[in-house]
C-alpha cells in the first residue's frame, strides 16, 4: 500500500503548503501520539521535539506541541539540535516518541517532520501507514479533558548533553591536539555543537556555515555543497575539512588537498578499522543500491561482506538490526554506527575517521581514500505524475543497458522519495559506456507522457 504523506525520510514539502502546514503538523502529532501513547487520559506520556534553523520551524514547532498537549502528553522542546541528538534523547529520556522538524539537505523554503519511536529508531513503513490512517480520522474522541492537558517545557542545556555523547564516542586515549580542522555546519542544526565538540577534543577549529538566519540553511554550504569547505581547507592550510548537512545526520569530508571523501570511503575506512580491532559485527556493512562497486570490491578484499538495501537510511538500519550489523549507511554521507547512535550521525562518523587518521600518523590524503571508485553517473529526470518507469520503452531501455554492462557494471532506476524526479544511476568500468547507458534511459523517460 502506497503512503500518502511519508516519503523516504518522514513527511516533507514546501513550508506553509500542504502537507507542511500548521494544521497538518497538529494532525500528525495527534495521530503519532495516539499510535505511541494510546492511553493518555489518566497517565502522562512524553514527546521530545527538536528542529533545525529554518524560519518555518517557528510555525511547525508550536503546532506539533499543541497536538501532543491536546492528547494529554507532555512535551520537551530541544530547540535547534541535530537529528541524531533528537533520536538519542528520545530513547534516553524514555519518551514515547521523538520529532525532528527538518527537511535535511533541502533549501530553507522546505521543511519536514521526522518521527522516532521510543527506541530512537525511525519508523517502519507499517507504522507510518498506521499513522497515516489515524491522520485521516477525527481525533475529537481522543482529546484529553481540560485538567489532563499536557505541559511543555524547554530542556536545560540539550546541547551539553549531546556534546558529551559525541565526545564519548571518540577513543579516550586520543586527542585532536595539533590538528587544524574546517567544519562547515550548513547554517543548520549542528552549528553550535559540532565546532564545540572538535574544540573540546583539542583541535584548532575554523567554523563556517555557523551563522543561521532562518533562510541560509544549506545555501551554498554543507554536505550537499562542500566546495566552500574544500576551498577553506586549502586557504587555511588545514589538515582536513568536515561538512555536515542541515540536520547534521550526514557528512562529507575533505583531505588536506581539498579532495572529497564521500560516505562510501568513510564507511570503507571505518569497516576496515573496526574489523582489525575486532569491533565490526555482522562480518561487513549494510549500504544502499547507490553505493559504488569499488566499495564492494574493497570490502571483499578484506574478507568483508556488503549488503544493499533500498535508498533510505531507515532501510539500512532495519537490515542492520535484522542481521546483526553495527555499521551501515549511504554514499551521500549518512553513516549509522549503532554502537553510538540510532540514526546517521555526521559528527560521530567524522570522529571515527579522525581516530583512524591519528593512530596512523599519516595525512588524511593517505588515510581516507581506501579504494578507487568505479565511474558512476547519476541524472535526475523531472516528471509531472503517473508512473514513467512502467512505460514499455523505459523497461526496454533498462533491459538493453543491463545486458550491455553485464557483470562490468550496473544500473539503478528509482523515483525519489522527496521530490518528483526519477533518479537514473549507472556505474561501470568505462565512463563513456555508462554515459551512453544513462543517455539511453533518460531519453526513454523523457519521451513518456509523464515528464515535465
Amino acid at each position: 500500500m502506497a503512503r500518502k504523506f511519508f516519503g523516504t525520510d518522514g513527511i516533507r514539502g514546501m513550508a506553509n503548503r500542504h502537507p507542511m502546514t500548521a494544521d497538518m503538523a497538529l494532525k500528525v502529532a495527534q495521530a503519532a501520539g495516539r499510535y505511541f501513547a494510546p492511553t493518555t487520559k489518566n497517565q502522562r506520556r512524553l514527546a521530545v521535539i527538536g528542529k533545525d534553523t529554518r524560519l518555518s520551524g517557528y510555525m511547525l514547532e508550536p503546532a506539533i506541541t499543541a497536538g501532543f498537549i491536546s492528547l494529554g502528553m507532555d512535551v520537551v522542546l530541544l530547540g535547534p539540535m541535530p537529528t541524531p541528538a533528537v533520536a538519542t534523547l528520545t530513547r534516553s529520556m524514555r519518551a514515547e516518541l521523538g520529532v525532528m522538524i527538518s527537511a535535511s539537505h533541502n533549501p530553507y523554503h522546505d521543511n519536514g517532520i521526522k518521527l522516532f519511536g521510543p527506541d530512537g529508531d525511525k519508523l517502519s513503513d507499517e507504522v507510518e501507514l498506521a499513522i497515516e490512517r489515524l491522520i485521516d480520522e477525527d481525533s475529537h474522541d481522543h482529546l484529553a479533558e481540560a485538567p489532563a492537558l499536557g505541559r511543555a517545557r524547554r530542556l536545560a542545556d540539550p546541547h551539553g548533553r549531546y556534546i558529551e555523547i559525541a565526545k564519548a564516542s571518540f577513543p579516550k586515549d586520543l586527542r585532536l591536539d595539533g590538528l587544524k580542522i574546517v567544519i562547515d555546519c550548513a547554517h543548520g542544526a549542528g552549528y553550535r555543537v559540532a565546532p564545540t565538540v572538535l574544540y573540546e577534543l583539542g583541535a584548532e577549529v575554523i567554523a563556517i556555515g555557523d551563522a543561521p538566519n532562518g533562510f541560509n540553511i544549506n545555501d551554498g554550504c554543507g554536505a550537499t555543497a562542500p566546495s566552500a569547505m574544500q576551498q577553506k581547507v586549502i586557504a587555511e592550510g588545514a589538515d582536513l575539512g568536515i561538512a555536515i548537512d542541515g540536520d547534521a545526520d550526514r557528512v562529507i569530508m575533505a583531505d588536506e588537498r581539498g579532495h572529497l571523501i564521500d560516505g562510501d570511503q568513510i564507511m570503507g575506512l571505518i569497516a576496515a578499522s573496526w574489523a582489525e580491532d575486532g569491533r565490526l559485527r555482522g562480518g561487513g556493512l549494510v549500504t544502499t543500491v547507490m553505493s559504488n562497486m569499488g566499495l564492494e570490491r574493497f570490502l571483499e578484499g578484506h574478507g568483508l561482506s556488503m549488503e544493499r538495501t533500498a535508498v533510505g537510511d531507515r532501510y539500512v538500519l532495519a537490515r542492520m538490526h535484522q542481521a546483526g550489523f553495527n555499521l551501515g549507511g549511504e554514499q551521500s554521507g549518512h553513516v549509522i554506527m549503532s554502537d553510538y547512535a540510532t540514526t546517521g550521525d555526521g559528527l560521530i562518523a567524522a570522529l571515527q575517521v579522525l581516530a583512524v587518521a591519528i593512530r596512523s600518523a599519516q595525512p588524511m590524503s593517505d588515510v581516507a581514500r581506501v579504494f578507487e571508485p568505479l565511474p558512476q553517473l547519476l541524472r535526475n529526470i523531472r516528471y509531472n505524475g503517473g508512473e514513467p518507469l512502467a512505460h514499455q520503452a523505459v523497461q526496454d531501455a533498462l533491459a538493453a543497458s543491463e545486458a550491455q554492462l553485464a557483470t562490468r557494471g550496473r544500473v539503478v532506476l528509482r523515483p525519489s522519495g522527496t521530490e518528483p524526479v526519477i533518479r537514473v544511476m549507472a556505474e561501470g568500468e568505462d565512463e563513456d559506456e555508462i554515459t551512453q547507458v544513462v543517455d539511453r534511459i533518460a531519453a526513454a523517460i523523457s519521451a513518456s507522457d509523464s515528464v515535465a
